[in-house]
């Protein structure tokens, strides 16, 4: 078993920026690649950033130029910057580890943008 445990979400005005954390444990060497998904109201669950355990990423298109992913192995940790934020931005933020059979969740985090 993988827990995790995101932080970070709040309120923020459009143009800003926003840091979430994401701290593993447990079962945590079965994981490869940890990444960020967001799911605003009336939509489908997707994904924002992934980062292997080598540090290759991944980015929506939505997100390019504006979100950075990054971990820190040391501390079971990922990490979310998220800067000029839009308010089409605004979701529950999901952590995510995928391990060999199954993919484990956070609990979210709320980002709300306003304008």
């Amino acid at each position: 078993q993988v827990q995790l445990v995101e932080s970070g979400g709040g309120l923020v005005q459009a143009g800003g920026s926003r840091r979430l954390s994401c701290a593993a444990s447990g079962s945590i060497s079965s994981i490869n690649t940890m990444g960020w998904y967001r799911q605003a109201p009336g939509k489908q669950r997707e994904l924002v950033a992934a980062i292997t355990s080598s540090g290759r990423t991944n980015y929506a298109d939505s997100v390019k130029g504006r979100f950075t992913i990054s971990r820190d192995n040391a501390k079971n940790t990922v990490y979310l910057q998220m800067n000029s934020l839009k308010p089409e931005d605004t979701a529950v933020y999901y952590c995510a580890a995928l391990g060999l059979v199954r993919t484990y969740w956070g609990q979210g985090t709320q980002v709300t943008v306003s304008s």
